[in-house]
């Protein structure tokens, strides 16, 4: 089809016609970002854990006073916690991911190292932890229960040394590169050297401390936790059994030992942790969802309010291009490529517009940079967004006889 008649229709509407392609480009400028951002929050809140999730529930107890025997005190809770039914292992420890707690130390490879090689966040457990959250040991192997040092005893004795540790893969990526981290030695809490006994597939850190290349960059060492500072992690065989040992777990630990506060708000499974935990990220890719369908809407109106007017406008036109033979397949034809024109310089304008407000969020909130990927996915959604709105004003352009246009001049 000939575009001049098209271009020289439209250099005698220009504010109209400069109106609509502000609005596409605007559109998708607005749109390619927010695409990007509700991508982005959807891969954080998928993130994985390394954690069976859907079999794992957590449950803390606390003492009124001061307990002389909370180490003995915890090793009863937990053996009645494994005797619930239901319940496959239990263990306790000081952390647990979406949790409010993050433990972390600095870790060097040798004593003379006088800045550390990266920052690692510490889970604390005895050799049933792996087996209770259901992590993955790719190398190694786990702890043996001579390796488990009481913390509590270590704090009051001033020296925190550790003599094994099971890394996380990233972990052990980032401190030995050459993929050999088993039997090497780290420093970590003291100047004591921690032989590495293992590795594990995942485990992400507690909350969202650090950058995201660090989720992952965490330690697991032998220490027992007592029930005063750390938090029991039972692991269920059914899923749908979980409100039911949450139950009886809690009145196992009021039953057991001193007397304490078992807190019902405490007691969850980790898939409710994680939902409350990302509460506002999903609140946000929502929001974006809705601003993303109402700009979409706004512009749709936008170009059917336009065609509309413009079909109007040109009534005696097409009725003169009828009588002189013109289909009602090239009327449609036209106003459809007349949108598609205006929408391509749009879109344009709009892949520029939509790079620089990506480089002032970039500044202003230290967002990752766009990728290039998400502009062609933004002038999809607006060409044919454009087309669809456009056809039913152009389809009455099309359907317009030739002798009421005449008649009409």
């Amino acid at each position: 089809m000939d575009i001049r008649p098209i271009l020289s229709t439209l250099s005698r509407h220009k504010t109209a016609a400069a109106l609509i392609v502000f609005e596409i480009a605007l559109s998708c400028a607005i749109i390619c970002n927010a695409l990007f951002l509700i991508t982005g929050r959807l891969e954080r809140m998928n993130r994985p854990t390394g954690l069976d999730e859907s079999h794992i529930v957590t449950v803390q107890a606390r003492g009124i006073a001061r307990d002389e025997n909370a180490a003995a005190v915890t090793q009863s809770d937990l053996a009645a916690l494994r005797a619930i039914p239901g319940v496959v292992d239990a263990s306790i420890s000081n952390q647990i991911p979406f949790g409010n707690s993050n433990w972390t130390s600095s870790v060097r490879l040798t004593a003379e190292q006088r800045d550390p090689t990266m920052s690692v966040s510490n889970y604390l457990g005895d050799h049933r932890l792996l087996d209770t959250l259901g992590l993955r040991l790719v190398a190694g192997r786990n702890f043996t229960s001579d390796e488990i040092r009481d913390f509590a005893q270590m704090n009051l004795e001033g020296n925190v040394a550790f003599p094994s540790a099971i890394l996380g893969a990233a972990t052990a990526h980032r401190l030995f590169p050459d993929g050999d981290a088993l039997g090497r030695t780290v420093l970590i809490w003291g100047d004591e050297p921690t032989v590495v006994i293992g590795v594990v597939e995942r485990l992400a850190r507690p909350g969202n401390s650090g950058s995201t290349s660090s989720y992952e960059e965490t330690v697991i060492l032998p220490g027992a936790m007592s029930y005063a500072s750390g938090l029991y992690l039972l692991r269920v065989a059914d899923p749908g059994q979980r409100a039911a040992v949450l139950d009886q777990a809690m009145r196992t630990l009021a039953s057991q030992g001193p007397t304490r506060i078992v807190d019902a708000e405490q007691a969850r499974t980790l898939e409710s942790m994680r939902a409350r935990f990302y509460r506002q990220d999903r609140a946000m890719a929502w929001l974006l969802v809705a601003v993303s369908i109402a700009l979409l809407v706004v512009t749709a109106l936008g170009i059917v309010g336009l065609a509309s007017f413009w079909v109007q406008q040109r009534h005696r036109q097409i009725g003169i291009r009828r009588a002189l033979g013109a289909t009602r397949g090239q009327i449609l034809r036209y106003f459809m490529t007349e949108n598609f024109l205006l929408a391509t310089i749009g879109i344009v304008l709009g892949m520029l517009l939509a790079y620089a407000l990506n480089q002032l969020l970039m500044q202003r909130y230290e967002l990752p940079r766009l990728p290039l990927f998400y502009l062609p996915i933004g002038a999809l959604v607006l060409w044919a967004l454009g087309q669809v709105a456009v056809y039913g004003p152009a389809r009455r352009a099309a359907l317009v006889p030739p002798a009421v246009a005449t008649r009409s001049a």
